[in-house]
């Protein structure tokens, strides 16, 4: 069967190549086509069909460049490719351990009338599509690329769920919106046209800018790329360089974005020699106190990551069933905070003797997450980046979270090639002494976990910290992100507070407000139980539970985090749609977790329970809210209820307003 699929793809190719201005590539399933064609004006153009039914109509391809380079006029066909893949391949730690790439693939190869050669990469999957520009221009040692004309002309209008394009921040919003009426957009965006849910995206992005897209007109989208200070979009040194693949996801259901494995296909196989040093971890950490204002990162009478305050934290993972603790505002810079963001990664405060805490952590068990916040001094940064990764790992320190906090200097923004390229130096620099990575303030998840899985997690989107010092993310935030920020990989969201409306933090007289809001007029916009079943629907290898832990105390509820594996072997979106509601599963060893949100309504769904393993009789402990529960007028309103499962069996999940339900499957011995 293969060898008759390589001589009608070779035929193809003859005929294509030879006598039509056509190229054509399927999903493996038949659903889903691309065409190549070179238009009546010689432009590089693609587009895509689902179902037989137009969805990606005729967009332009190609980059314009400085000094006479070409990038996009004039080509000519000089061949076609055709190959195709089915392989299983395995991580060492995601959503699913498994992946299946499954994929056709076509490489045009062009060239103009100046020796510059061209190979336009497409593979096709059954969930969506990735395509690349792989350019050879001799007799030149650097290329400057000054604009993107990729092009997604999206056939029909309907629903789009986006952030705005900005080239220093992701921690905006999410807009539901018609598509036509985006006016920029970063990516992931997401959308639904017809029958069909799709999101445009990119991945392995190592070496260039980030894309963003801007509306042309209609539903007409174009790439724009985050320009270096001169305006330069990208700097390639030599005469070849392969951008990113840019990424259409497709689905028939909105779960089934979720389900995808299309970005991480698109990387390159792991290129550690090892990986057993890399574990995800449930932490706690001295961070959520700084927020609320009750403590500070500086040292003074607030001070929260003191030698006493670290070992008290230690000591209550310890007790719970947590393998971390992640302390910040430990070292010195602090104090400078708006001004010259000098940070010291190997001079402790006074009051934090590191030496003493790591002892105390190793023997009661406990991983340390470092901290090196950067204030976007990136030159600072890199001065010490090995030095301070070493002096970390000598520590037995394995596991750093960075952020970037502040302006670049020198003109620079957060997701231009610069800073990709200095992120792309710490996950190298991290690997170099085993260190994994949680980054705050990144460059976009495009899947790079999959060549080098110590990047674990990043942030990349507004946070459970905006609730601290803002009117905070809406109940809808969280039906969202699944369907956005998170098509994209891990996200560190630091879910998990229980005191909900900072009861705690206003009786505190050391109470101060630092940023934006005072924390008295702040809160947490969910229920209880939607904050425990964000710890599995907000999908993160290092997850973090963020309140602080007296909060956590004697509360029946945290049980739930106890019992909870961030070490996860496979994972599911059983139901849900993008602003509304969301059900995921995910399996740890032998026990499932199930986590289950709504927005604004309450809502009620029901859940066949076909992923427990036949035979099998389980315990389902069940946390749901109250039955008088409320996120505005009453939202610490919860129920545990306990009860005898198999999969035969069907749940009934009730959620209240701004509400959720977290479940635990454990097999029945």
């Amino acid at each position: 069967m293969r060898t008759l699929f390589y001589t009608f793809m070779l035929l193809l190719s003859f005929l294509t190549s030879c006598s039509s201005p056509e190229s054509i590539v399927t999903s493996p399933d038949g659903q889903i086509k691309l065409t190549f064609r070179l238009n009546d004006n010689n432009q590089m153009t693609y587009q895509v069909t689902v179902n037989d039914s137009d969805f990606i109509s005729p967009s332009v391809l190609g980059f314009e460049a400085k000094d006479g380079v070409n990038l996009s006029e004039n080509f000519h066909i000089t061949g076609v490719n055709f190959d195709s893949k089915d392989e299983t391949w395995s991580q060492p730690w995601g959503e699913n351990k498994s992946i299946r790439n499954h994929y056709n693939e076509m490489a045009i190869l062009l060239a103009d009338n100046e020796n510059t050669k061209l190979t336009l990469r497409f593979r096709v999957f059954d969930d969506g599509l990735g395509f690349r520009y792989e350019y050879e221009v001799p007799g030149t040692d650097s290329i400057f690329v000054m604009n993107e004309l990729t092009s997604f002309n999206i056939t029909k209008e309907g629903t789009s769920w986006s952030i705005p394009a900005n080239y220093d921040t992701y921690e905006l919003l999410y807009r539901t919106q018609p598509i036509s009426k985006i006016d920029n957009a970063n990516t992931p965006m997401t959308f639904k046209t017809g029958n069909v849910y799709a999101s445009i995206h990119e991945a392995a992005l190592t070496d260039f800018p980030e894309m963003t897209l801007k509306n042309e007109g209609e539903c007409r989208f174009k790439s724009e790329l985050a320009p270096w200070p001169d305006g330069v979009k990208a700097r390639m040194a030599g005469g070849a360089f392969k951008t990113p693949w840019r990424t259409i996801q497709i689905a028939p259901k909105a779960v089934g974005l979720i389900n995808s494995g299309l970005i991480l296909n698109l990387n390159e196989p792991c290129a550690l020699e090892t990986t057993d040093w890399i574990r995800p971890m449930k932490y706690v950490g001295v961070w959520w106190g700084m927020h609320l204002g009750v403590e500070s990162w500086v040292i003074n009478d607030r001070h929260g990551a003191t030698t006493e305050n670290a070992k008290r934290y230690i000591d209550f993972a310890a007790a719970n069933n947590i393998e971390a603790v992640m302390y910040e505002g430990w070292n010195e810079g602090w104090e400078n905070w708006g001004g010259t963001q000098a940070f010291d990664y190997t001079k402790p405060y006074a009051d934090f003797d590191i030496v003493e805490i790591a002892r105390y952590a190793k023997e009661k068990g406990i991983e340390i997450i470092g901290h090196h916040e950067t204030g976007g001094n990136i030159p600072n940064y890199e001065q010490q980046l090995d030095k301070a990764y070493k002096w970390y790992a000598d520590l037995g320190i394995h596991s750093v979270k960075t952020g970037y906090a502040g302006g670049l200097p020198d003109g620079h923004n957060h997701h231009g090639q610069y800073n990709v390229r200095h992120y792309r130096n710490v996950v190298k620099t991290a690997a170099k002494y085993h260190t994994t990575l949680d980054v705050h303030e990144p460059i976009k998840d495009t899947g790079i976990r999959r060549t080098y899985p110590n990047m674990m997690t990043r942030e990349g989107a507004r946070g459970m910290e905006w609730n601290a010092w803002s009117a905070g993310n809406p109940p809808e935030h969280h039906e969202l992100l699944p369907f956005t920020r998170l098509l994209s990989g891990p996200m560190d969201y630091t879910p998990g507070t229980f005191d909900i409306l900072y009861e705690r933090a206003k009786k505190s007289p050391l109470r101060k407000k630092w940023n934006m809001m005072d924390s008295k007029d702040c809160r947490v916009n969910t229920t209880l139980a939607k904050q425990i079943a964000n710890w599995v629907i907000i999908y993160s290898p290092l997850q973090m539970a963020s309140d602080m832990i007296e909060n956590y105390e004697g509360h029946p509820a945290f049980q739930f985090f106890r019992d909870f594996d961030a070490d996860c072997d496979w994972s599911e979106a059983l139901d849900g749609e993008p602003g509304e509601f969301v059900v995921i599963v995910r399996k740890a060893k032998e026990n499932y977790f199930l986590g289950a949100t709504t927005n604004e309504e309450a809502r009620t769904v029901n859940v066949k329970l076909d992923f427990l393993e036949k035979g099998k009789s389980y315990k389902a402990t069940i946390y749901a809210d109250g039955k008088e529960a409320d996120w505005e007028t009453n939202p610490t309103s919860y129920e545990i209820i306990e009860k005898m499962v198999t999969a035969d069996d069907d749940l009934e999940i009730i959620m209240a307003k701004g509400g959720g339900q977290a479940i635990t499957f454990m097999p029945l011995q």
